[in-house]
């Protein structure tokens, strides 16, 4: 049955090459389809993983949980999300992305289904937590889509463009929550969701593509002649890799790969302090609304969006230099998550342009991190590099949903925002020694 599995799982093989006119004329119809499938596909991961903030308050004040069980609930998740994220990244590198994403995104609506359905709290942390490593399956396989089908040298521009969607996911996951937990209750808010995942599942079913090689088309390097510095000609070896090797060969040994890594840890608890807190935070402490705490979140993704995007470009304009537009964009973040603790109540305006700036800011470097692990390493190993990286970064995670809940909880939410700018600060220290890494440098 295992081998059925596997076989199931199975990259498409390499078919015979098109003429040159062919390949001329639909190389450009088959990147742009890629790009759309991992845009939709990681957006739509998002909305059924972002899910849970918008309605923490009004499920603890109906389910009578509290902040430590609900802080419990995301640093599970987080754990498993970051354990999945590396495990399930070395498996995709061994598996067409078809199906990898299609059976991902249906096991994740099955169980925002069960979730939603669940009125206990030890159901509640098993099925988060599950979702958190079912989840991991779903950035290693877009990730691979992306570096099959644009090179080295456009990297910056197209991931900051297809990275919109962690943005537009997780805007959509706040907005589509709160206002489906308003009109049909708390339990809506992942029943919704679960029902969009399985219809794009099938949706993108019909459309991934894997490498340009299993459509009869030239490798993106080739048809671009854009390798990257030190690779002048193609990878000989063609055959896929056992994880083994993977692992072993290009992951483990790589140091500038572990610095990326253990950056990523706290700039992800920067990321997610507010992305996870937010709606909380602005309910319990400047007394906004269910709504106005669900709008907090589209604001933070929407100026990431803008933020990846400018400085994807840039990054592209100084060489590959991912780690020198890191560092700078860190600085704003500190900024203003202090900026947040000295607002008063009764300026949520200004809240909401501090958190503009975290969310515009932030999501540079962690965009940069995940496009630099891709840099250092092989095309051949983009899932498990990228997914331990991520790794990483949902470790700070797991670390920043139940510190946090437990800071507020227990001493104030001033001491926990105290805590996300001092990581902030170590993140932009550690980012400081990437500032003049370059792919494959």
């Amino acid at each position: 049955m295992f081998s059925a599995i596997a076989n199931w799982f199975k990259p498409p093989p390499h078919i015979a090459r098109r003429d040159g006119h062919d390949a001329k004329r639909l190389y450009p119809r088959f990147r742009l389809q890629a790009f759309h499938c991992a845009f939709i596909a990681y957006a739509t991961f998002y909305l059924v993983r972002n899910n849970l903030s918008p309605v923490e308050k009004e499920i603890r004040g109906i389910l009578h949980y509290d902040k430590d069980m609900m802080g419990m609930i995301i640093a599970g998740t987080s754990l498993a999300y970051g354990v999945g994220k590396f495990v399930m990244g070395a498996i995709s590198d061994r598996c067409d992305p078809r199906k990898y994403i299609f059976t991902a995104l249906i096991l994740t609506a099955g169980l925002n289904f069960a979730f939603g359905s669940a009125r206990s709290f030890h159901v509640h942390l098993v099925l988060w937590t599950l979702n958190g490593l079912v989840q991991g399956m779903g950035y290693a396989p877009c990730a691979r889509l992306m570096a099959n089908w644009f090179s080295v040298s456009e990297r910056g521009l197209w991931f900051g463009l297809w990275n919109m969607s962690h943005n537009v996911g997780g805007a959509l996951a706040g907005v589509v929550a709160a206002y489906s937990a308003g009109w049909w209750g708390w339990s809506s808010a992942f029943y919704v969701p679960g029902v969009i995942a399985v219809i794009a599942a099938f949706y993108l079913f019909s459309m991934v593509r894997d490498t340009p090689q299993s459509v009869g088309l030239p490798s993106i390097e080739e048809f671009k002649d854009d390798y990257p510095p030190d690779e002048k000609e193609p990878e000989p070896d063609e055959r896929v890799l056992t994880i083994r090797e993977i692992v072993m060969k290009y992951i483990l040994p790589n140091k500038m790969l572990w610095l990326a890594a253990i950056a990523n840890f706290f700039v992800y608890i920067a990321r997610y302090a507010m992305v996870d807190w937010g709606p909380t935070y602005l309910k319990e402490t400047k007394g906004a609304s269910l709504h106005l705490g669900g709008w907090s979140t589209v604001v933070i993704e929407l100026a990431g969006a803008s933020g990846m995007l400018l400085m994807g470009w840039f990054s592209d304009k100084v060489g590959g230099r991912r780690g020198l537009v890191s560092t700078i964009m860190m600085a704003p973040v500190i900024l203003a998550y202090i900026g947040i603790v000295l607002t008063p109540p009764g300026m949520q305006w200004l809240d909401m342009t501090w958190f503009a700036i975290i969310g515009f800011c932030v999501y540079t470097p962690v965009m940069a991190l995940g496009v630099m692990s891709l840099d250092l390493t092989s095309k051949k190993a983009v899932g498990a590099a990228a997914g331990f990286v991520g790794m990483f970064g949902y470790f700070g995670r797991f670390v920043e949903g139940y510190a946090l809940a437990f800071l507020s909880q227990h001493y104030s939410w001033n001491a926990g925002l105290a805590a996300v700018v001092g990581t902030s600060v170590i993140a932009t220290v550690l980012l400081a020694f990437t500032w003049n890494v370059r792919p494959r440098g």
